[in-house]
């Protein structure tokens, strides 16, 4: 009889496998030609390890807060249990990624694994000369997101749309990229970036329209996730450490609390306030410090544990302050 596996809750940052690029190698490599498909190589999908996790765990409820590309590597944050009920907070969360991207060539998927399309020749560049056109995408800008990506078109992810050749109408979303910093330029053709940026930037459109504010051309070769949000690659596990600790028992002790570095302003509340918004009451706070697009916040108990996400509603007409109801209990 198969032994039931315990229930576990709390975060688990993934050091996700990908494409091992970010180490200079010769660019001259086997490319497909045009129409042809590079071969997949087996790399993984944040969906993939979410199942494996599962799998290892025996845990259903499990739940990744930003998705990775296959190619891509890096930070990679899992929500098991109750914290699943968080990982919407969780998703909006800067970005932090090191970038390695071949300029003189385009993909239809904007990426490494995709279908060479184009080849462009590739004049004798400088650094300075990258750096100038790094500068027009610093700061907030309009990107198209790429055709070959998993936003959803008439209820089809667009990859899924691209792959049986319909009409793509990628969208254009306002992103941020905070800083681009060129870290490396390998002449003729590489450069290696590392990149501060917004949840919803998409490095494979940086990538290709880097290429074409150059008049080169350019794909994305390789990328490293650094870091999401207060999460960074110091205090993440690879898969085989986490297969390892579930084998053994002791997946429990990889876990992060359930509502660690939440990206949401917090409160601490005694236990009487507490049950006033476990039960659906409205509460009038003094303060109106809040997350400020969503206006929410962190509700937690006297000893810091969090118990449930609230929402600001509005002021107080009677007393001066404002009205707060709970959004989401976890208690």
């Amino acid at each position: 009889m198969n032994t039931p596996h315990p229930p576990l809750d709390g975060l688990l940052v993934i050091d996700k496998p990908g494409r091992d690029d970010l180490i200079p190698a010769p660019i001259e490599e086997p490319r497909p030609a045009p129409g042809e498909k590079r071969p997949y190589r087996g790399l993984l999908s944040s969906h993939d390890v979410v199942a494996r996790v599962r799998r290892w765990s025996g845990q259903k409820r499990i739940g990744h807060t930003g998705t990775l590309d296959p190619l891509a590597s890096g930070v990679l944050v899992l929500c098991l249990g109750s914290a699943t009920r968080l990982v919407e907070y969780y998703q909006n969360h800067p970005k932090r990624y090191q970038a390695v991207i071949i300029l003189g060539a385009e993909t239809d998927s904007y990426d490494a694994e995709g279908h060479l399309v184009a080849h462009y020749p590739v004049p004798p560049l400088t650094a300075a000369a990258i750096d100038q056109a790094l500068a027009r995408f610093r700061g907030e800008i309009e990107q198209q997101a790429p055709r070959f990506s998993a936003i959803k078109q008439e209820g089809k992810a667009l990859y899924t749309l691209a792959r049986r050749g319909k009409a793509i109408d990628a969208p254009t979303r306002t992103v941020t990229f905070t800083s681009i910093e060129l870290m490396e330029f390998t002449p003729p053709a590489r450069i290696t970036l590392a990149i501060a940026c917004s949840a919803g930037a998409y490095i494979r459109s940086l990538a290709h329209d880097l290429g074409a504010a150059l008049g080169v051309g350019a794909y994305l070769q390789a990328l490293r996730r650094t870091a999401a949000g207060d999460f960074t690659l110091t205090e993440a596990h690879s898969l085989e450490s986490i297969e390892a600790a579930a084998r053994a028992g002791r997946l429990q002790e990889l876990l992060l609390p359930t509502g660690e570095r939440l990206p949401l302003p917090g409160y601490r509340f005694n236990a009487d306030i507490l049950q006033r918004f476990r039960f659906g009451q409205t509460v009038i706070l003094p303060d109106a410090a809040c997350e400020p697009e969503r206006q929410l916040a962190a509700a937690r108990d006297e000893n810091g544990v969090l118990v449930g996400v609230i929402r600001r509603l509005g002021a107080a007409r009677e007393n001066a302050g404002w009205r707060w109801r709970a959004e989401k209990w976890l208690q």
